[in-house]
């Protein structure tokens, strides 16, 4: 599976133009997931070549930076490669706070 189509990296705005923004005003543009595990990761802004923002649901849940080449790598406890939600609609940084969409 494709992580970022080139569709998806159009959506995204403009690298670091969401950081002083309110959650309830930055879009999700895509969310990734383990499917044999509990991480996912909901990207809000990307940098054009690799590197990308947004929320970490894992062993925490935090604001941070993650490697889309880091993604592609990770394989889950299983084996399986992380995934694309390809069914994932518009939410806000807010909604996935709140509601662990």
């Amino acid at each position: 599976m494709e992580l970022l189509t080139q569709a998806i990296r159009n959506s995204f705005p403009e690298w670091k133009s969401t950081d002083y923004m309110e959650a309830h005003e930055i879009t999700v543009i895509v969310k990734f997931f383990t499917p044999d595990s509990n991480w996912t990761w909901y990207a809000t802004e990307f940098d054009g070549d690799d590197t990308l923002f947004g929320l970490v649901r894992g062993l925490e849940t935090e604001l941070g930076y993650f490697r889309l080449s880091e993604l592609a790598a990770i394989r889950g406890p299983l084996g399986l490669p992380i995934e694309r939600d390809l069914y994932f609609g518009a939410h806000t940084l807010a909604d996935v706070r709140r509601n662990a969409l």
